[in-house]
């Protein structure tokens, strides 16, 4: 499965959210995300891909984080 698939269950399933909502090009905001659904959706992502997100990284949109996760997985 692809990165962004993954990403895009996780973020789905965290936000109660169709997968058919969540394209690379939206952003956190427009999904209603707020810190503490980031910072849920960056756990699973972490235990899912085993990688470390820096919370300092400016991921506004589903893209900068697959592209984050394909840069630093293991």
């Amino acid at each position: 499965m692809a990165v962004f698939e993954k990403v895009q269950d996780i973020i789905a399933d965290e936000l109660g959210k169709e997968k058919d909502e969540i394209q690379m090009d939206t952003t956190f905001e427009s999904l209603d995300a707020d810190s503490l659904d980031l910072f849920q959706i960056i756990n699973d992502i972490e235990d899912e891909f085993d990688v470390e997100v820096d919370t300092d990284e400016d991921l506004k949109t589903v893209s900068d984080l697959v592209k984050y996760v394909e840069a630093n997985a293991k």
